[in-house]
């Protein structure tokens, strides 16, 4: 509270204009013994105690207002009005754990004066606006109460929150505790409203410079809570919002995250904080490459060759490294072709057959499995963008060196995912036979999450190297289909449900050309 007595930079004043020499006077003290003394147990909450409360708060910012005018160069004569209305704030947190309240709250017209005072001179008086907006719309507190949740954020939204908090942030410093607390709680409340308002996370976009400012942070060399923050925040935004991925774009964003994470290219994150960062980084470019501009701009930006030398250091990017190239290489033949250029078949192939660097902070099986996943989808993705030419040519080769040692692999994996698959599909036929039935969507999801999706991946690279008319590859998947009991019927039918599942997310001619491609497989087999 002393703290608070004397900070109010806005106004550039100095702490010593309101507590001489940094010392709070006798005055000063005895009121905040006072304070201290009259605090007591909170009444329990309901409509009439709320409008006392906010009759308490709206009389002490009145009171403020007020004092800072009559007196704008005397800040030790608004001082006192200041802690009470501090004061009344802090009771204002009563409300999260009375959400039912919140249209009540709205109704009252409170939500303009609260949010008003994030452009209060007094940085403190903003900073514990901050703290109470991540206090009313906590996820916690807004669980099971959707409907006064909307009601709040609605409000909120409409009295230009968004703006606000992001002005603010600007305003804020890295070197003070304080302040750095308020960066993160400001950060917290737009994932809460993003969270209840999914469209808050193009609103706050277009509205505000919250990506540029979040790029200021990633860019920074150093590690902090606020970085990490900002990477997962950012994460989040991109995640679903091809406008904002496409804004990003246009903002350098693939460059800037491509120096991020070229800083872990041959060292490990120093703690799970850190990891975490660099974690969301790549989950950023991954949601950033989505819109084909943006896999140009990476292209251009050597991300294909940075990936790699990633991938060959073996550090703890190794396997987001992957996923990266991936996304890169998804229906863009211009980033395939690069990849085996600067011969990135080596590099991939070695991950495919199991030569991975574990990392000590995951468990074994499981992030082998993942890598699994991600080298399966990338190796389908390079099929996918070359298809003729000596570059093929080198990609199909692959298959045949060591006496077809990477075919053998591929069917390893196909008969470990045929299997899972197979037992969800038994679990499912044992609910629906306890009278648990599921759509045919639900089923199908659950299928997908047991690994259907990587065994679709996987016969269509079978698909494609069946279509090579390769004798010794034809022989050799032949062979192995037959030494488990297999035949090609087995393929056809997950490539089949494969053609039947294909969404039309990227239009209408790209589902018609992947189905195309699919039925091409199925006929050969």
């Amino acid at each position: 509270m002393e703290e608070f007595l004397g900070r109010n930079r806005d106004a550039k004043r100095k702490r010593d204009d309101v507590v001489p020499n940094g010392k709070a006077s006798d005055f000063d003290l005895s009121v905040l013994e006072a304070i201290e003394k009259s605090q007591t147990p909170p009444e329990a909450l309901d409509a009439r105690t709320l409008k006392k409360l906010v009759l308490a708060f709206e009389r002490r910012l009145k009171d403020n207002i007020a004092f800072r005018l009559k007196y704008p160069e005397q800040p030790e004569r608004f001082a006192d009005s200041e802690i009470e209305l501090h004061e009344e704030l802090q009771k204002l947190k009563a409300l999260a754990g009375a959400p039912e309240l919140y249209p009540e709250l709205v109704g009252l017209n409170t939500v303009p004066s609260i949010l008003n005072l994030l452009s209060h001179d007094n940085t403190d008086i903003a900073i514990d606006v901050v703290q109470l907006l991540q206090d009313l719309t906590d996820e916690d507190v807004l669980d099971e109460n959707d409907e006064p949740a909307r009601v709040l954020v609605d409000a909120l939204v409409e009295n230009n929150v968004l703006e606000l908090l992001v002005q603010n942030l600007l305003r804020l410093s890295d070197s003070d505790p304080d302040e750095m607390a308020a960066v993160y709680s400001s950060l917290a409340t737009i994932e809460n409203l993003i969270e209840v308002k999914p469209a808050v996370s193009e609103l706050v976009c277009e509205k505000t410079k919250l990506l540029k400012w979040l790029m200021s942070k990633i860019k920074v060399k150093e590690f902090d809570g606020n970085k990490q923050y900002a990477s997962e925040i950012l994460a989040i935004l991109l995640q679903n919002s091809l406008a904002n991925q496409k804004r990003l774009g246009q903002m350098n964003g693939v460059d800037v995250l491509l120096q991020a994470v070229a800083m872990y290219k041959s060292k490990d994150p120093k703690s799970p904080d850190e990891a975490e960062m660099l974690e969301n980084l790549f989950n950023c470019l991954c949601g950033l490459l989505m819109p084909l501009e943006n896999r140009e701009k990476f292209l251009k930006a050597e991300g294909v060759e940075l990936m790699i030398i990633i991938m060959k250091q073996k550090k703890s990017a190794y396997g987001s490294a992957i996923r990266a190239l991936d996304f890169a290489m998804t229906n863009y033949p211009p980033a395939c072709e690069r990849f085996i250029d600067v011969l990135g078949l080596k590099t991939a192939f070695a991950a495919f057959m199991g030569k991975v660097p574990i990392n000590k902070n995951e468990k074994k099986e499981r992030y082998q499995e993942e890598l699994e996943e991600r080298i399966v989808s990338l190796i389908a993705s390079l099929f996918g963008g070359i298809l003729k030419g000596s570059r093929r040519e080198r990609l199909l080769s692959k298959f045949v060196e060591n006496e077809c040692e990477k075919i053998d692999r591929l069917m390893e994996l196909y008969m470990r995912y045929s299997n899972r698959v197979k037992a969800e599909t038994d679990r499912i036929d044992q609910l629906e036979f306890d009278d648990l039935e599921m759509d045919d969507e639900e089923i199908y999801i659950r299928k997908l999450e047991a690994g259907l999706y990587t065994l679709q991946l996987i016969a269509v690279i079978l698909g494609h190297l069946w279509c090579s008319e390769h004798p010794q590859m034809r022989g050799r998947i032949e062979l192995l289909l037959k030494q488990q009991k297999l035949t090609k019927k087995d393929v056809k039918d997950i490539l089949q449900e494969y053609h039947d599942n294909i969404g039309d997310m990227d239009g209408p001619e790209e589902k018609e050309r992947s189905q195309a491609k699919i039925q091409k497989f199925i006929s050969a087999f």
